[in-house]
């Protein structure tokens, strides 16, 4: 849903790409650093119950998603190694800002069942990804569902920051229940953006399965994709 506004974003964040590409810094270093940045915000202020301060701080970040990717493209630096890169590091803060929140919960937010709910949040969208990126590996698609990485990040951060701003100003700490629901609305569309994406892929599956000659035997595989 939220990919629609990344050519907007792009455009905004372009002048700042074009700096970094004239100080000689790479694609891979602006993933590396956003990254970093994401992470000590989540794992750093969360727990503390800093919540407003970690999403300020994951915020000032996250956004390098959209400028490394730019920046690759405009100095024809994209390749294999800087895709792999930029998922890998994207798995690590997706990790981080769930993991953080579970750990919030833990500690001063004080409700182990809350921080189950954020956990399952960060496993269901690490399936996600991972659904996607193994159906890609195998020559399908699944870029399907109603809770991609975007929507999933930006829904949870807004509340976040919103409820821990409407608490800090004197409501109360009842306010901070809106980033459960959120929590819970996620796990749910994550649950039903996983079972999409295995729908597709099945039904991509039957297709390729009845292309091949009634004479031709498939080569063997394992259920994990290796030659068995």
């Amino acid at each position: 849903m939220l990919e629609r506004f990344r050519q907007f974003w792009t455009r905004f964040w372009a002048p700042v790409a074009h700096l970094f590409i004239r100080a000689g810094i790479s694609p891979n270093t602006v993933t590396f650093v956003g990254t970093v940045g994401v992470v000590a915000g989540a794992l750093i202020f969360f727990p503390r119950g800093g919540l407003i301060w970690g999403v300020l701080v994951i915020t000032a970040f996250v956004f390098s998603d959209i400028i490394d990717g730019y920046m690759a493209r405009t100095t024809g630096q994209v390749s294999p190694f800087g895709a792999f890169w930029d998922s890998t590091l994207d798995r690590i803060g997706d990790a981080a800002i769930f993991g953080g929140l579970a750990m919030y919960y833990v500690g001063p937010g004080d409700n182990h069942w809350f921080a189950a709910l954020a956990i399952y949040c960060l496993s269901m969208g690490s399936v996600t990804s991972y659904a996607r990126a193994r159906a890609e590996s195998l020559g399908m698609q699944a870029k399907v569902g109603i809770a991609e990485r975007a929507d999933r990040l930006v829904s949870i951060l807004v509340i976040t920051g919103l409820a821990d701003i409407v608490n800090r100003a004197g409501v109360g700490r009842d306010a901070l229940y809106a980033i459960p629901v959120t929590l819970g609305v996620l796990a749910i569309a994550s649950t039903i953006t996983v079972f999409q994406r295995v729908v597709v892929v099945h039904q991509q599956a039957l297709a390729l399965v009845a292309q091949v000659p009634d004479d031709g035997a498939a080569p063997s595989t394992s259920r994990d994709g290796s030659p068995g």
